[in-house]
């Protein structure tokens, strides 16, 4: 295990492993907090995660009785984590993650942040591609929460791209029961990419979100969209 010193603190770099298009995962702990990195590039934290609660209270938020969701992309688990304090107590979670060593993770090293939620009897954690998952002839989804990637640009791998593309978004709808929603995590704002929701769904809007809840600026943003 290396470290290196940033400040009086040090950052330790707890494990590596590979993204599908080859950029190297780089999980880091500093003063008490987690850092992922793709390819040298910071996608996400335990320091910023208000957006990706945020995500769960648009989807689940708001009305009772939300009984079947799916959540593509773990990440450290704090959108599961508000989902799974939102829905009901007979509710099915289902998170589909493409990368085995975030599963791993966060049962190991993460497993204090959001890690141990994995073995509520609630939710299935399922080693897929969303896409594929929402392919299969089964729907009936209350809720759909998609935060696979950086944004409809993709950063962790090109294919994330076609959940934001008008397939993708004709899957989420029709794995949606009638009035489910389906919520898309961004780094930016996306014109083009809320115009096609519009085409698609009865309703969408694109929602400004903040990193962390006193952040001044609001630096992120959340697509929502029902059927």
């Amino acid at each position: 295990m290396k470290s290196y010193g940033v400040g009086v603190k040090p950052t330790k770099n707890l494990a590596e492993g590979l993204a599908p298009g080859g950029q190297t995962l780089l999980l880091q702990q500093h003063d008490g907090e987690y850092f992922l990195k793709v390819g040298g590039v910071p996608l996400m934290s335990t320091t910023a995660c208000a957006s990706e609660q945020m995500m769960a209270e648009l989807a689940c938020g708001g009305e009772a009785g939300k009984s079947r969701v799916l959540i593509g992309g773990l990440g450290f688990g704090f959108t599961l984590r508000r989902v799974l304090e939102l829905v009901g107590g007979e509710a099915e979670v289902e998170v589909a993650e493409l990368l085995p060593v975030m599963i791993d993770w966060n049962r190991t090293f993460l497993r204090e942040v959001n890690g141990s939620l994995l073995d509520d009897p609630r939710v299935e954690v399922m080693l897929k591609d969303v896409f594929q998952v929402m392919k299969a002839p089964l729907g009936g989804y209350d809720a759909i929460l998609l935060d696979v990637d950086n944004s409809p640009d993709p950063l962790v791998q090109q294919g994330n791209g076609r959940l934001y593309q008008r397939r993708g978004l004709e899957m989420a709808r029709a794995a949606l029961r009638p009035g489910g929603r389906v919520v898309y995590w961004s780094a930016h704002e996306d014109s083009g990419f809320l115009k096609l929701l519009r085409k698609l769904f009865s309703k969408a809007e694109a929602v400004p979100a903040k990193a962390y809840p006193k952040a001044k600026r609001f630096t992120h943003t959340l697509f929502v969209a029902e059927r």
